[in-house]
C-alpha cells in the first residue's frame, strides 16, 4: 500500500509531469511541451503553475478519490436491488431495466445495473463462443424469405398446460408472427401459416428445418430417384401447391434468426406473460397479439428495399382447398372406402381412387375424377353369423365295441363259419 509521501499516477499522468517538469527547468518551451501533449500552451501554463505550487501531485486531476455529482444515491440503489431480488429476480440487466421504467418508473442503464448486480452476488458474467459460421446477408425486401419453426418450452410457467410457439421471422426485417398451439404438427403448422398469409400475404419461400411436419421422413429408393420420385409431407405439399419455395436447413445454425428469437422470447415473453398473470392458451394468444408489434417496434430493422414481397391472394380464392391433409384411397367392390380405422360409404359411383380432403375446421370432402362425393359414416357393422362351436373330441376318441361284437366272441364262435366258407370254394 503507498505511504503518504508516494504519489500514486498512471502512465499519461508521468508523461505530462515530465513534460511540465521539463519547462520548468527551461529545457524546452511551452510551446514544444503542448505539441508533445496535445494541449493548449494556456492548459500548459496552468499545469505548470499548479505544478510549482503543490509539487509533483499537483499533476492528478482533483476529482480523483470523490465521488461523482452524477452518480445515483445510495436510496434508489438499495430500492432497485430489493425489487430487483423480490419481483425480477430471474431478469437479465437488460429486460430489467425496461421493466423498472415501465413499471416502477426508475430510469437507469442496463449497464449500471448489471455493475451492481454483479456486486451484489445477483448475477454473473457471461461470455459466449461460437463456432465459426459461413455469414449469410439478409434478404433484401420483407416476404422474400420467412423463417418458421415451432418452440417447446413451458411457457406458462407451470400455471397452465404446456404450449408450442409456432413462430415466423422475416429475414429481411426481422418482423415476427407467431400463435400458441397445443402440439407442433401438420394442422398447427397450416393453421398458423393461414394466419400469416391473411395479415401479410403469400411469403415467396419459407425456411424450414427436417422436422418430420416439413420434410417426410420416407427414405427414396434407388429407382424413385432415377424416376425422379419425391415424397412431400402434408405441409409441404400445401406450400408448393401454393407456389411457395420450400427450403430445408442442414443445421440450427443455418436458421438463427427464428432460433435467437425464441431464445429471446423464452427469457422476454415468459416473464412479461408472468406479470400478466397469463394461465391459458386463449389468453396467451391474445396476449401475442398485443406484444408482437412492440417487439416489432424494438427489434425490428429497416429493409433494404421497402418493396414487399408478399403476395395478395384474392378474395375468392379458398385457403382451406390447400391448406388441408389430401389422402388417397380405393374404391371397395361395395363401394365404400377405409380411412383411419372408420369405414365410409360412397353414396354415388365414382372411380377407382377417391382424394380425401380433411380441412382445419375439421369438415371432410371427398372427390373422384374432380366430381365432389356425398357419403356417410358406416358406424355399425354387419355382424357375422356366430357358428356355435362343438366338442370335436367326441368325433377324434376311438369307440370301445359293445359287449355283443364279434372281437370279443370266442373263436368257437367265427372257427366253424370260416370253415363253410372254405369248403364253399
Amino acid at each position: 500500500m503507498a505511504g503518504k509521501d508516494i504519489v500514486v499516477m498512471s502512465y499519461g499522468e508521468v508523461k505530462r509531469l515530465k513534460a511540465v517538469q521539463s519547462v520548468i527547468d527551461r529545457h524546452i518551451t511551452q510551446h514544444t511541451a503542448a505539441t508533445m501533449l496535445g494541449l493548449s500552451e494556456r492548459q500548459v501554463r496552468r499545469l505548470v503553475k499548479v505544478v510549482r505550487e503543490q509539487g509533483d501531485s499537483g499533476i492528478i486531476h482533483a476529482s480523483r478519490g470523490r465521488p461523482s455529482n452524477r452518480r445515483i444515491p445510495e436510496e434508489v440503489r438499495g430500492r432497485v436491488l430489493s425489487l430487483y431480488q423480490g419481483r425480477y429476480p430471474d431478469f437479465g440487466p437488460t429486460l430489467a431495466t425496461e421493466k423498472l421504467f415501465e413499471c416502477e418508473g426508475i430510469k437507469i442503464s442496463d449497464e449500471t445495473l448489471r455493475r451492481w448486480l454483479v456486486e451484489a452476488g445477483f448475477w454473473k458474467k457471461r461470455r459466449k463462443r461460437s463456432g465459426f459460421r459461413q455469414w449469410r446477408p439478409r434478404k433484401e425486401c420483407f416476404g422474400q424469405m420467412v423463417q418458421m419453426d415451432g418452440s417447446h418450452h413451458d411457457w406458462l410457467e407451470g400455471r397452465g398446460p404446456k404450449l408450442v410457439l409456432m413462430g415466423y421471422v422475416d429475414d429481411a426485417t426481422s418482423r415476427v408472427y407467431g400463435r400458441f398451439y397445443d402440439y407442433e404438427g401438420t394442422l398447427p403448422a397450416m393453421d398458423s401459416f393461414k394466419r400469416y398469409v391473411e395479415k401479410h400475404g403469400l411469403p415467396m419461400s419459407v425456411y424450414l428445418d427436417r422436422h418430420t411436419t416439413y420434410k417426410s421422413p420416407r427414405k427414396l429408393t434407388e429407382w424413385d430417384e432415377a424416376e425422379g420420385i419425391e415424397f412431400l409431407s402434408q405441409f409441404e405439399r400445401a406450400l408448393k401447391e401454393l407456389g411457395v419455395e420450400v427450403i430445408h436447413a442442414l443445421s440450427p445454425q443455418a436458421k438463427g434468426r427464428i432460433e435467437r428469437l425464441f431464445g429471446v422470447l423464452q427469457d422476454r415473453l415468459v416473464k412479461e406473460m408472468r406479470l400478466r398473470g397469463i394461465k391459458t392458451k386463449e389468453e396467451a394468444n391474445a396476449f401475442l397479439e398485443e406484444y408482437l408489434p412492440r417487439y416489432d417496434k424494438k427489434f425490428g430493422v429497416c429493409p433494404v428495399n421497402e418493396t414487399d414481397a408478399h403476395v395478395k391472394l384474392p378474395r375468392h380464392v379458398d385457403l382451406d382447398r390447400y391448406l388441408c391433409i389430401k389422402t388417397e384411397r380405393t374404391l371397395r367392390k361395395d363401394n365404400t372406402i377405409a380411412l383411419d380405422g372408420r369405414l365410409y360409404q360412397i353414396e354415388q359411383r365414382g372411380g377407382k381412387k377417391v382424394v380425401v380432403k380433411e380441412r382445419l375446421d375439421g369438415s371432410m370432402l371427398m372427390f373422384s375424377n374432380g366430381n365432389s362425393l356425398t357419403y356417410k359414416e358406416i358406424t355399425e357393422r354387419p355382424q357375422k353369423e356366430v357358428i356355435p362351436k362343438t366338442d370335436a373330441r367326441k368325433f377324434n376318441r376311438s369307440q370301445k365295441p359293445s359287449k355283443d361284437h364279434p372281437w370279443k366272441k370266442s373263436w368257437k364262435y367265427w372257427m366253424p363259419a370260416r370253415q363253410q366258407r372254405v369248403s364253399a370254394y
